[in-house]
């Protein structure tokens, strides 16, 4: 079947996914109250700096101010100095990112109010604001244009190094002075003329921005991304694709358009879905995004993982569940966890879990047992895009996984904190909140013989108190001198009642 795209598009949201071999490898979604702004180039305002932390906070005109580190600022550099993590490997949507060599403080650098040009490089996740830099790389379809940056770089994923060195050849010919470029994988093969034009093309929006930066005040948009439908064709649409499919017939034209420009021979490989069965749903991607946020997911031999996610780290727990194997108990294990191991690979992918994330396998005793499974994450992992370290597996069967946040996760751009328990993924149980109660009642005290205390709380709360509780009640009655009515009120929440002396 080979790979494949699916489009999704309606007016409340844009949703992509992209399958190998009919599994679901990667999916992004982007909501109209929730744009995707990485990308973006703003004319920024310092509004503070922190000394301390060699960084600072710069209003872009978005809800939460910027974050900026200083590795990512580009002044006080010169051409041809070196930069740290300048990843001359494209990563499909996400572009190199340039750090320098700090030289100088911060503090030295900038000051509140100044103005900056800077980029989205990494959304705003959780509570956090976006991160930017002033190293703007502007991606097109053959290149990735670095203006503060002069460097030419070729993917390797290019493996020949012939075309290697010819793509390099004819971007040093093709290249403007003081300006870098990455060139891209989809470029293996390309003619020169191809490369030209998205020289010209790059340049152009480049110097468009900056003619917007010298009459426009500070916060404002300087340079906007393209939609996640026409990110994707540009960046993941390639002559391995085999087919693109599109529910939107608008959509569909204009990316059938654009692609007939850019690369003309693959035009036929997409295709208007206008079956009267959603294009997700015919796909079997609808049943791979709910799996993608429940907390448990089920492996094929009975077995199961359980991932957590906290404030820290994202915690994936490994089970056996049905699974008791056919032999010996380590070779039970084994199998478990090497099945596990898959599953993980894939969901850490597809959630797009970033952070430190830490896998508790099932405790195996033989050394060789756990080399075999670690080194089976490590090929599972293999084909991340996003930068990744694995440690080996502990006495205690951890395994330590740092991995690139690159974009929000799929649960928080899916769901939100449960209101109910307030994100603690538990409530106090009805027993504990009848026992609060009977300590609230104490805490009134005696009353007057004609007085009463009413008790306006949860169903569930209020039969236990009536039936297995109401001892209890009438022995404070008997205590107190008081009258106690429970009433069962659905409004409030399980853990809030109401107590009123009448």
């Amino acid at each position: 079947m080979g790979q494949e795209i699916a489009i999704s598009i309606t007016r409340e949201e844009t949703r992509v996914a992209v399958l190998d071999n009919g599994v679901v490898t990667d999916l992004y979604v982007d909501r109209a109250k929730q744009k995707d702004f990485v990308g973006n180039i703003y004319k920024g305002k310092v509004v503070k700096v922190l000394p301390g932390m060699q960084a600072a906070f710069v209003d872009i005109g978005l809800e939460r101010a910027a974050f900026i580190h200083v590795s990512d600022l580009s002044m006080d550099t010169e051409p041809g100095d070196t930069l740290l993590d300048s990843d001359e490997d494209d990563k499909g949507p996400d572009m190199p990112r340039p750090r320098r060599q700090t030289t100088r403080p911060i503090e030295q650098l900038l000051q509140e109010g100044q103005e900056l040009m800077v980029q989205i490089s990494k959304g705003p996740i959780g509570t956090k604001g976006p991160r930017v830099t002033t190293y703007i790389s502007l991606p097109g379809r053959s290149l990735v244009f670095m203006p503060n940056v002069e460097h030419i770089g070729v993917s390797r994923r290019i493996p020949k190094d012939e075309e290697r060195a010819r793509l390099k050849e004819i971007m040093k010919r093709l290249r403007r002075p003081g300006y870098g470029y990455i060139v891209r994988t989809v470029s293996e093969g390309v003619k020169e003329e191809d490369l030209r034009s998205d020289v010209e093309f790059l340049n152009v929006l480049w110097q468009d921005a900056l003619k917007k930066r010298e009459e426009l005040p500070a916060p404002s948009l300087l340079h906007s991304d393209l939609t996640l439908t026409f990110r994707v064709v540009r960046d993941l649409f390639t002559r391995k694709v085999e087919r693109l499919l599109i529910d939107s017939k608008e959509e569909y034209e204009a990316v059938k358009e654009f692609v007939h420009r850019v690369l003309p021979d693959q035009t036929n490989r997409i295709h208007y879905y206008e079956k009267e069965e959603s294009l997700f749903d015919h796909l079997g991607i609808e049943m791979e995004i709910s799996r993608a946020i429940n907390r448990k997911v089920w492996l094929k031999s009975g077995g199961h993982i359980v991932v957590d996610h906290t404030e820290a780290m994202t915690v994936i727990d490994v089970n056996t569940g049905r699974y008791v194997g056919k032999r010996d108990q380590e070779e039970t294990i084994l199998r478990n966890n090497l099945e596990a191991v898959k599953e993980i690979a894939y969901q850490i992918k597809l959630r797009g879990i970033g952070g430190i994330i830490i896998i508790d396998f099932i405790d195996m005793e033989r050394e060789k047992n756990r080399e075999r499974v670690y080194q089976a994450l490590v090929d599972a992992m293999a084909g991340d895009k996003a930068r990744t370290r694995i440690s080996r597996i502990s006495d205690l069967g951890l395994v330590e996984i740092s991995r690139e946040r690159v974009r929000e996760d799929l649960l928080r751009t899916m769901s939100e904190p449960c209101h109910y328990c307030e994100g603690r993924g538990y409530t106090k149980s009805p027993t504990t909140v009848a026992y609060e109660i009977f300590r609230e009642i104490r805490r009134i005290g005696r009353l007057s013989d004609e007085q009463k205390i009413v008790v306006c709380t949860h169903p569930s709360v209020a039969a236990l108190l009536q039936d297995e509780e109401h001892r209890g009640i009438e022995d404070l009655e008997r205590e107190y001198g008081v009258k106690i009515i429970v009433k069962a009120d659905l409004t409030p929440h399980l853990e809030q009642y109401d107590l009123v002396v009448l």
